[in-house]
């Protein structure tokens, strides 16, 4: 019988103690022979740490020195882990007790997959995706994220309609399963994200290295999300364009930057523009700030790029949705991924 690669459940925590207390025993109820389970602490304030030492005592512990966000948290802890594949697991994730196997075994069936995410279903309306990753994270040419299932604030009910294997653009971060050399191999994650878009990031540098993102239907699990920052809060809203700015420049082949960055900057201001007439001011200053901060960065940091990996067209990747995806949204009326290449039939 052939050996089972060493799988790594890695769940980062902060303060995050209800939710270990409702999920935590799922995950160590989860079916699988060759399994360690490890909570990485982000110098939590609460008694999350010493909760799960006394109810848990088959979770491994590993305490950060500092709260360096989902980014920075990740790479320090998973230095001390060691397994074949991990599982970078959300505090808010409850799981099926077979989640692990098929996931596993579409990787080792093709070594190309560098990656894979399982299904990921609403906890509070489990028959719907939910926002995070739903059946598997795709980006446009303008380098708009949307996922199959989810498109902006619009997610479906999961009637079997994405249950295929699929090359994918991008893994959910929520539950993540990530061959520990290719981490390692690309860098593991941009600390400088702190939270939010890190693992777009992340999957797009492994595939300019020549590995596959996919997504694996037959595991499904389900994500309360907005655990740490709920949908609409500003501060989500300033890492998002920060951090989708700064991705963008880090991996779009040069010859795409200049057309794609100018007609962000375009949408993006009408975006804020459209953040002031809806009486919210916050999250049209979260923008300005995003971009003031992005600037910042390219005086900074972008020199000290190196690039080990070829930068590669979006047309040379997978995932990657060959039109803009908000014109179709708001203009075309287009809610749903198969929607985007299909038009709605006349009655």
């Amino acid at each position: 019988m052939p050996v089972l690669p060493s799988v790594a459940v890695v769940i980062l925590n902060w303060n995050g103690k209800s939710f270990l207390e409702r999920f935590l025993p799922s995950v160590c109820a989860s079916h699988y022979g060759n399994l360690e389970i490890y909570v990485a602490d982000n110098a939590s304030t609460d008694d999350s740490v010493a909760y799960v030492a006394s109810a848990f005592p088959q979770v491994k512990i590993i305490r950060n020195a500092s709260n360096s966000g989902f980014a920075g948290g990740y790479n320090e802890a998973l230095r001390h882990v060691k397994a074949d594949i991990f599982v970078l697991l959300n505090q808010d994730v409850e799981v099926d007790p077979d989640w692990i196997a098929p996931v596993i075994a579409q990787m080792q069936q093709d070594p190309s997959i560098a990656a894979c995410q399982p299904k990921l279903r609403a906890w509070s309306e489990r028959e719907s995706f939910e926002y995070a990753g739903a059946a598997g994270g795709w980006m446009d040419i303008l380098g708009y994220t949307f996922c199959r299932g989810r498109i902006l604030y619009t997610t479906e009910r999961d009637q079997g309609q994405y249950d295929d294997v699929q090359d994918i653009f991008w893994a959910t971060g929520a539950a993540l399963f990530i061959r520990s050399e290719c981490f390692f191999e690309v860098g593991g994650f941009d600390p400088y994200f702190f939270a939010h878009m890190e693992e777009v990031d992340l999957c797009w540098r492994l595939q300019r290295a020549g590995h596959r993102i996919s997504y694996c239907p037959q595991s499904v699990v389900y994500h309360v999300g907005g655990g740490s920052l709920p949908q609409g809060n500003p501060r989500k809203l300033y890492l998002n364009f920060r951090n989708n700015l700064i991705m963008l420049c880090k991996n779009l082949h040069f010859s795409e930057q200049w057309i794609i960055l100018s007609q962000r900057h375009a949408l993006d201001l009408l975006a804020a523009f459209k953040s002031l007439v809806s009486g919210k001011p916050k999250d049209m200053m979260a923008i300005f700030r995003a971009y003031r901060d992005f600037y910042r960065w390219r005086r900074t940091e972008e020199k000290k790029l190196t690039d080990e990996f070829p930068r590669k067209r979006l047309y040379d990747l997978h995932g990657v949705f060959h039109g803009i995806m908000i014109w179709r949204y708001y203009f075309l009326h287009k809610k749903t991924f198969r929607e985007l290449w299909h038009p709605k039939k006349k009655a």
